[in-house]
């Protein structure tokens, strides 16, 4: 299965949707097209939802952690949230938890910087 991502921007967050696996051959498209919205204008946060991500290997990490520098660099946050069993073990092992926030779900996060929690699409 390959990966699937959908952006969304509510106020100033960017929203990021994994679906799929998150691995070498996918990582680069990512890193690419999440810089691509992050240049836009006026967003500043980022949630990344990793609910119905399946897989990610050390180069999806990567990618995750040049991410979350680029948004710490301009003192903004990023946020993940609805992680997936698979991907947290991952995580967990990797420490990444030390260094990012992880909450239950998407209107969490929003409610965490500051976002009006209404359902976005």
């Amino acid at each position: 299965m390959s990966l699937q991502v959908k952006f969304a921007v509510r106020e100033n967050v960017l929203v990021v949707r994994l679906e799929g696996e998150l691995d070498h051959h996918e990582a680069t498209n990512l890193r690419e097209s999440w810089q691509k919205e992050l240049n836009n204008n006026g967003v500043e946060h980022v949630i990344v939802n990793l609910q119905k991500l399946s897989f990610m290997d050390s180069s999806g990490l990567g990618v995750m952690l040049g991410r979350y520098k680029e948004v710490q660099a301009k003192g903004n946050e990023m946020v993940l949230c609805s992680i997936s069993p698979e991907v947290r073990r991952l995580f967990d092992m990797s420490g990444m938890f030390k260094i990012m926030k992880l909450v239950d779900d998407e209107a969490s996060a929003l409610e965490m910087l500051g976002v009006a929690s209404c359902e976005m699409k």
